[in-house]
């Protein structure tokens, strides 16, 4: 017994250090860009930097649109193949985990060749078309993870019952899914959301071919051509990583919570 949990602890000292002791030095590095004492210039260097401003500000917008879009997507998908369509299911699901399985730069390719300027709908004509075609790129990366987080949060509630109820008071398609859907299933439309966040602020291959001043791009173009500003700029966007799994925790918590208390 005493060997077992020896061997427990020994196994999570190992993989905490494989993640914690690469992070320490990266930290480290990042605080060394003045000679012979820490600092924190790399940092104001980067935060200094309009164009870290401008990406960052950029790739917020196009999480905060893909979210809410991607929301508005998946969760009218998910009620109705749950209420009226369940032979559907199976079927839903694999076009779900096809943005996993299709590697990233085929599916933009297949966009630059459909949307180019050129073809019956040349979206990558115009600044605005290519910003439009860069969001339904992000819906598409982040829909296996949007709708199983939906999914996962409407097997929790009895969708025919409260869908009965609603219309036997009269209430419309709209009204049920606003007001009735919605609100239970939010706690599955934020965990969906704090990864697309996550997924969105890293993306580098949709934003670089699609030429969109991107935060992905912009990391990319630091770590070729600078050496204190790449390690602070990897330790900001690890932290966005972790305070939206930390936020997702917080969700997850409250999820399970919640029915417990009524």
């Amino acid at each position: 017994m005493k060997a077992q949990r020896l061997g427990a602890w020994l196994a999570i000292i190992l993989g905490a250090s494989y993640f914690i002791i690469p992070l320490i030095g990266t930290i480290e590095f990042s605080l060394r860009m003045r000679r012979g004492e820490y600092s924190l210039d790399a940092y104001q260097s980067v935060f200094s930097d309009a164009q870290f401003r401008e990406t960052f500000g950029y790739s917020m917008m196009m999480a905060l649109l893909t979210i809410v879009f991607g929301m508005l997507l998946v969760v009218p998908t998910a009620y109705w193949v749950r209420l009226r369509l369940p032979q559907m299911r199976p079927v839903v699901e694999f076009i779900t985990l096809l943005p996993l399985v299709i590697p990233a730069i085929v599916i933009v390719f297949g966009y630059l060749r459909m949307y180019n300027s050129s073809s019956y709908l040349p979206m990558t004509g115009s600044t605005t078309g290519t910003n439009i075609l860069l969001v339904f790129s992000y819906i598409t990366l982040s829909l296996p993870y949007m709708y199983r987080a939906v999914d996962t949060a409407m097997r929790a509630i009895d969708v025919r019952t409260l869908t009965e109820a609603a219309e036997s008071l009269g209430a419309r398609w709209t009204t049920i899914m606003f007001r009735c859907i919605f609100p239970n299933v939010m706690s599955g439309v934020l965990s969906g959301a704090f990864i697309t966040l996550a997924i969105v602020m890293g993306e580098f291959t949709f934003a670089a071919l699609l030429n969109r001043p991107a935060f992905g791009p912009y990391l990319q173009l630091v770590g070729a051509n600078k050496a204190y500003e790449p390690s602070a700029l990897a330790v900001i966007a690890f932290s966005i990583t972790w305070l939206s799994m930390g936020l997702l925790n917080l969700v997850s918590r409250f999820g399970k919570a919640r029915p417990a208390k009524a």
